[in-house]
């Protein structure tokens, strides 16, 4: 859910999608320049589980922590494919699931700094007239250039976490279901 969506109705189509269709989609949780508590007010309400990988904190994307916890944690790629399991055992498969996966602490991004561009950003993007869909994309592209790079090295290495999770849960779910 994008900031402001109460008003705008601005939200991204993947939550509905994640309604009906059975993935797992492992993920850094939300991007903290969105509306992380409504977005997961929105996935509970579509009926889209949520589990912390090792963590009862939603994670923030560029932070480990964003403020909301999330209900259900587990602590195994073995486990996230036994609840994969009992979902298409109990006739739900056509939900997703989301697994927050936190940045690992070296790797996030100085919260000071990134409170601060975050703030700084939305009001550069409001001077400009930058809303809807565009303040995303905008967003981003000011916590490059402010940060001198350093939540590119922060998206990198999440992208690289959550690939290796996604690896580990995918292995250990096709050997469950041999």
């Amino acid at each position: 859910m994008h900031r402001g969506a109460q008003d705008t109705f601005d939200e991204s189509a993947d939550l509905t999608t994640l309604s009906r269709t059975g993935v797992l989609v492992v993920c850094a949780g939300v991007k903290s320049i969105l509306d992380v508590g409504a977005t997961l007010e929105r996935l509970e309400t579509l009926g889209v589980g949520v589990l912390g990988y090792r963590t009862h904190r939603f994670p923030g994307f560029y932070l480990a922590d964003s403020g909301h916890e999330v209900g259900w944690r587990v602590e195994s790629p073995e486990e996230v494919a036994a609840i994969l399991a009992a979902r298409d055992g109990v006739g739900t498969r056509d939900l997703g699931l989301v697994l927050a996966n936190p940045i690992a602490p070296d790797d996030e991004l100085d919260r000071d700094l990134h409170d601060r561009l975050l703030e700084t950003g939305l009001a550069a993007a409001a001077r400009e007239g930058v809303h809807g869909k565009d303040v995303t994309p905008y967003l981003l592209d000011w916590f490059h250039r402010e940060s001198r790079g350093e939540s590119l090295r922060a998206n990198v290495a999440l992208v690289r976490a959550n690939a290796r999770l996604a690896a580990e849960v995918a292995t250990s779910y096709a050997g469950r279901t041999r």
